[in-house]
């Protein structure tokens, strides 16, 4: 199609109009489907607690306090069952957000697809399945690099002969650029991944030659978009020309419909405001621009993040407006009657070759340690990400990068829109109980022997390298649990911890942080020791950058940091507390489950003597469940609004002096 007005009957067709939604129980999980099916929307993006996500049960000592909460509960085939009740799954396009246990969760899905007579063949949507965007971001990996490229071959080839229309992976540039990508960096890392999928799966031999490119096309992406506008435009052009030349070059295929850049999109996050709110709507506007403006680049599905979910769980009409948005771009503008409107572009085209350069030469750097796998073992592409987020972090804070509302046009009136009773939904906490004793009731009520052998011939499939999707699809049809599938698995592969890239990142010897220092030696002096700071994950949640920035910054004021990383149990906080002789401990928990993980850390550390050391919490915490905390004994509660790192650290060290004071 030309730059001109298309002719009448040829408007394009819109992208899938998603939203991300799950939450609680799959009977409420699926109540909100339907009804966002009936406003308009056209396919289905499955958010998944993060005990589903990791392969445990809701009665496993990790999964306390995180069953629902950002996302939705499914422990065995019931919930699928009841997820998609009334549901065609031969009509609809699904989208799950899961990758260490993608294969348990497609196996679920195309279980229900048998028993409710739907084709497999017929069968269209995507399971994420990127495991290895997960070391670097996110965190919900389980198993280490090399079986974890297994299980996504085994996907890739599976669907392949089985379920032919779905897409095995999406290699997830999105978290990457939520963990503080540069753009050269989110195209680099993204196609790094993608080409080690390819690669395992080509030396696999899994997939005949000959089927091989109908598996490179069957690969398809999912990015983000913030709000440097014309280079996130540009950043997709550059993935579209990027990835047509890895295709024809690395991998020899020759059709052009196998190397299209098919890619969905949710767009940035990352810079949703606590602070005025409001304002987000404009953000999350300008961001679906960038990914639906230029044909050529054009996602193929996209799902807009709620206005206020910097404040919480979204509520289906906030849902509702981002939808909206959505159809109104595709279905009332003329965007869809025209061409590209970028082609030709001397400003567009200039970028566009700046950024396939620089993300050439970062390909050509991480080929040289050996590929994508070997960047992460080493914590190279880790320590990347934490010094570029770290970056924009300062430029905020110095007021270098403007955000609206946070650090320039701080004045405000009273938004109506964050006021009330119901502003913001919550999962009631009934929820764990609830999916504990449905979980219980499972499993009395199956089959035992028909389990134990499905399990068995699970773990044997495992063993001896084969395919391990249709014993996932028996395991699922025989009634096992999420966490008896992880279990299995974890017995024959492992379980791995991602190097955090802390240590490693570039130190900040800023002027600015000299006051701060000066008063970190202060204290210690008057301690006899180094300012000793423990930073700690507890629970499932691994989203890691605020850790790991609030560590970073500690490190460079002067402190002693102690930071293992994510998935850590509240006994495992306390005990390296009391091991380590800290004097403060710092809790990141942006999953919503900070009552229940908080409060056990508290209880933990009241039994163990270490009532006098101080803990401070951070997350997307509520202004009355902070009061709550600080009830608890809590020092300080920090949140989204609470950008100036610094800051936050000279608080730290004044309720550290102040405690060593009373205690004097």
């Amino acid at each position: 199609m030309s730059g001109n007005a298309s002719q009448a009957g040829t408007r394009d067709k819109p992208w899938i109009f998603r939203t991300y939604a799950g939450h609680s129980s799959a009977k409420a999980s699926n109540e909100l489907y339907r009804s966002n099916l009936a406003k308009g929307q056209t396919g289905l993006s499955v958010a998944f607690d993060l005990p589903t996500q990791t392969g445990y049960d809701p009665d496993h000592a990790l999964a306390r306090g995180e069953v629902g909460k950002v996302g939705v509960s499914i422990a065995h085939i019931g919930d699928m069952r009841a997820l998609f009740d009334q549901i065609p799954l031969d009509q609809m396009n699904t989208s799950m957000t899961i990758n260490a246990t993608a294969a348990w969760l497609l196996a679920l899905y195309v279980a229900v697809a048998d028993e409710t007579g739907a084709d497999r063949t017929k069968l269209t949507g995507t399971t994420q399945n990127d495991i290895i965007k997960e070391y670097l971001s996110r965190g919900t990996y389980v198993f280490p690099p090399a079986p974890s490229l297994r299980l996504i071959t085994d996907v890739i080839a599976w669907t392949g002969r089985e379920a032919p229309k779905w897409n095995p992976i999406n290699v997830c540039s999105y978290h990457l650029q939520e963990a503080g990508a540069t753009p050269t960096q989110e195209l680099a890392f993204a196609l790094a991944t993608a080409i080690a999928v390819l690669d395992a799966a080509r030396d696999s031999g899994a997939i005949p030659p000959e089927e091989f490119p109908q598996a490179v096309g069957r690969i398809s992406f999912f990015v983000n978009a913030g709000l440097r506008f014309v280079t996130e435009v540009c950043k997709m052009r550059a993935f579209v020309e990027l990835w047509d030349e890895i295709c024809e070059t690395r991998y020899g295929v020759e059709d052009p419909k196998y190397r299209r850049f098919r890619y969905g999109v949710q767009v940035n996050s990352l810079g949703l405001t606590e602070s005025q709110p409001e304002n987000n709507v404009y953000r999350i506007l300008i961001e679906m621009l960038a990914v639906t403006l230029s044909k050529t680049a054009r996602a193929r599905a996209v799902q807009l993040p709620a206005w206020n979910e910097a404040l919480g769980l979204p509520r289906p009409f906030d849902q509702q407006w981002s939808l909206r948005a959505q159809q109104i771009l595709a279905l009332e503008t003329d965007l869809l009657e025209y061409g590209d409107l970028f082609d030709g572009s001397v400003v567009v085209e200039a970028k566009v070759d700046e950024l396939k350069a620089a993300a050439k030469e970062e390909l050509a750097r991480i080929e040289a340690m050996g590929g994508a796998v070997a960047a992460i073992e080493s914590s190279y592409m880790k320590q990347q990400l934490v010094e570029s987020n770290g970056r924009r972090l300062a430029s905020i804070e110095a007021g270098e990068q403007v955000v609206v509302g946070v650090n320039r046009y701080t004045e405000s009136e009273p938004s109506p829109l964050t006021t009330g009773a119901g502003a913001v939904m919550t999962v009631p906490e009934t929820v764990e109980a609830e999916a504990i004793d449905s979980l219980n009731a499972w499993r009395e009520s199956r089959d035992e022997v028909a389990v134990a052998r499905a399990l068995a011939d699970l773990e044997a499939a495992a063993r001896e390298d084969s395919n391990i999707m249709e014993p996932s699809v028996a395991c699922a049809k025989a009634g096992v649990t999420t966490g008896e599938w992880g279990e299995r698995l974890r017995r024959v592969f492992g379980e791995y911890r991602a190097p955090t890239g802390v240590g490693q990142a570039a130190r900040t010897t800023s002027a600015e942080l000299a006051d701060i220092r000066a008063e970190v030696d202060a204290v210690s002096e008057r301690l006899g020791r180094r300012l000793k700071f423990l930073v700690g994950k507890p629970g499932l949640d691994g989203h890691s950058n605020g850790a790991e920035q609030i560590a970073m910054r500690a490190r460079d004021c002067g402190m002693e940091v102690v930071y293992e990383g994510i998935r850590l149990t509240p006994a495992e906080i306390v005990n390296a507390a009391l091991e380590e002789g800290v004097h403060v401990v710092g809790l990141s928990v942006l999953s919503g489950s900070h009552l229940a993980l908080v409060g056990e850390v508290m209880d933990r550390m009241r039994k163990a003597g270490l009532d006098d050391v101080p803990v401070v919490v951070g997350g997307i915490i509520p202004a009355e469940d902070a009061e709550t905390l600080k009830a608890r004994g809590v020092a300080a509660v920090y949140t989204p609004k609470d950008f100036q790192l610094s800051e936050i650290m000279r608080q730290i060290v004044k309720i550290v002096a102040a405690g060593e004071s009373a205690a004097a």
